[in-house]
């Protein structure tokens, strides 16, 4: 049974890089546009990983990162920021809201596939 990755970022373009990287890699993808969407999608369903861009309308990659962990059915959820973000204050708030990685865009497709992989093991 493949595994359920759920992509969340308000670049049409990103989701699209993301989603067919995994893809060819077997995983199954869904996606959301930003934070709200992702919250909404996620009710009742479970996801292996959760791939989250940080700088969203309407809620961001932080605040869906603390609602997640408030809920028992995804607390512990796995997620990756994958962002244009590289100050180390927003990665250490990304750190304590519950983000066990943070990937730089642009990425390599190889990169991406080795963290994806040893957050869902």
């Amino acid at each position: 049974m493949s595994k359920k990755i759920f992509i969340v970022d308000d670049s049409s373009s990103m989701r699209q890089l993301v989603r067919m990287t995994l893809r060819e890699a077997g995983y199954e993808v869904q996606e959301a546009f930003d934070g709200q969407d992702a919250l909404q999608k996620l009710q009742g369903n479970r996801v292996n990983l959760v791939i989250s861009d940080v700088n969203m309308p309407r809620m961001d990659g932080i605040s869906l990162l603390r609602n997640l962990k408030q809920d028992s059915a995804h607390r512990f959820t796995p997620v990756l920021m994958l962002t244009t973000e590289s100050e180390q204050a927003k990665k250490a708030e990304g750190q304590a809201a519950g983000a066990k990685a943070w990937m730089v865009k642009p990425f390599q497709p190889a990169q991406l596939l080795a963290a994806v992989q040893k957050l869902t093991l």
